[in-house]
């Protein structure tokens, strides 16, 4: 009976009279979970701080979050499984396939899918309605790693890519983005191709994978002599690919899609430094700050939408954010729904760490 009360007091799923609940399905496990991982725990740390402030208007943020191992199947699954349950809105899926293969459950709905770690440029089109993006598409990445390697004199491109589903949406649009833009594709292979690719003779090489993949091609790279500029693109990680490379990563220029995540000009780096102090936890990196970040502008949303949100509202909130800084992150939602069109170049020196 008590339920049911506060049901019709509330009839806006996942809103009651003193919480607001999110779904979120993410890699936890398997191969993309360092990753998803740190997306989560970053989107945390913020709801965390909001909810021990008080909250949204007197309500904390609930964050479900299921494991998908990077699953497609599975996120669907745990969509449905979210839905059911009863959520505002959903939050910061991991995977281009995921978002893809978990689409159709909220297609024909009201829900939002808020800043899915996921960047196939398809997303930020009129198919999507029900997505909006924090960071760009893959083809503004590669058209930012096409114009730096134009002015090395670095025309004549290799491409060496995972076969996961995430790096095979980043190759698409590299493929379609740089030769559109003058870049002369010699080859695109299978990561392990090193010696493939070498006898390609190129000037730069693109690898398109996660973190570990990616410095297991670039050592292999190196070892075998190639001394010109290797790239990556944000889900190769920049901070963690060069922890895992050390001084070998010398060269490589990786993009990203939030500020560097030590940068503590930036407010929003500074809140999350403060709060991983605080948590006692280790180092952060681009995932963590995107996470954080995603989360710091979807509260800067619900608070928009008002004492009692609900799901038109929370849009309505989302669509009005137009040219505002959120943390000193720059948010204009309005037209394509993608917050943000950041593409910032990265490169890891001789030490090991990573310069602008």
């Amino acid at each position: 009976l008590l339920l049911a009360l506060s049901n019709a007091a509330w009839p806006q799923e996942g809103v009651t009279k003193t919480s607001i609940v999110l779904g979120q399905s993410v890699a936890l496990s398997g191969a993309a979970s360092s990753l998803g991982q740190a997306f989560a725990q970053g989107a945390k740390l913020h709801f965390d701080r909001v909810n021990a402030e008080g909250g949204v208007h007197g309500r904390t943020i609930n964050l479900v979050t299921l494991d998908d191992a990077g699953t497609p199947a599975t996120t669907l699954a745990n969509t449905k499984k979210l839905m059911s349950q009863g959520v505002l809105s959903l939050f910061g899926y991991y995977g281009s396939p995921q978002l893809t293969a978990a689409y159709p459950a909220i297609k024909d709905s009201d829900v939002l899918l808020f800043a899915p770690m996921a960047a196939a440029d398809e997303f930020r089109g009129a198919m999507y309605p029900n997505v909006y993006s924090l960071r760009p598409g893959y083809s503004e990445e590669a058209a930012a790693i096409t114009r730096h390697a134009e002015t090395l004199g670095a025309r004549k491109l290799v491409i060496l890519h995972s076969n996961d589903g995430e790096s095979m949406a980043a190759l698409d649009s590299a493929e379609r983005t740089m030769t559109s833009l003058g870049a002369d594709l010699l080859l695109k292979a299978p990561l392990d191709s090193v010696d493939k690719a070498l006898q390609a003779r190129p000037q730069s090489v693109l690898v398109i994978s996660d973190p570990k993949g990616a410095a297991s091609a670039i050592r292999t790279l190196r070892d075998k002599g190639f001394r010109g500029p290797v790239y990556g693109f944000s889900n190769t990680g920049e901070s963690l690919l060069a922890d895992l490379l050390g001084p070998i990563g010398a060269g490589v220029v990786v993009t990203r899609v939030v500020p560097k995540s030590d940068n503590l000009k930036v407010a929003v780096v500074r809140e999350l430094q403060a709060d991983m102090t605080a948590a006692k936890l280790g180092k952060s990196n681009v995932y963590l700050l995107e996470g954080y970040t995603a989360a710091r502008i979807y509260v800067a949303g619900l608070r928009t939408a008002g004492k009692d949100p609900t799901r038109a509202k929370l849009k309505k909130a989302f669509d009005s954010m137009v040219d505002i800084s959120i943390g000193d992150f720059r948010v204009h939602f309005a037209g394509d729904r993608v917050a943000s069109k950041m593409v910032q170049l990265g490169v890891i020196d001789a030490q090991g760490r990573v310069r602008d």
